[in-house]
């Protein structure tokens, strides 16, 4: 075997390596934005026929019995059953999807 196979192998190794632990950070982070927004919105839709919703992309702390979240926070707005327009805002927790708030407006 060359020296040059080798170093191949190697770089090629290490490379991998790099490419793996990058994702297992991102695979840390927990929750996008979007997916955040997507539970928030299946949970809202039993409650009324979804009108609008939005989310902030980056995350904020909350505060809630004494305990600090990292979370998403961002709004739906429902359509009742006698067609009137309610609003509510949520939070969720960045980490785990967890809904910790859901107040209507």
């Amino acid at each position: 075997m060359s020296w040059k196979k080798f170093a191949a192998g190697v770089g090629a190794g290490v490379a991998v390596t790099v490419l793996a632990k990058q994702q297992m950070d991102r695979s840390d982070l927990g929750l996008s934005a979007e997916k955040a927004l997507k539970l928030v919105k299946k949970q809202a839709s039993e409650m009324g026929t979804l009108e609008g919703s939005w989310v902030h992309m980056v995350t904020e702390k909350f505060e809630t019995d004494n305990l600090v979240y990292n979370v998403y926070r961002g709004g739906v707005t429902l359509a009742d059953e006698d067609g009137k327009i309610v609003a509510y805002d949520f939070n969720v927790d960045a980490s785990t999807g967890t809904i910790l708030s859901l107040e209507k407006q």
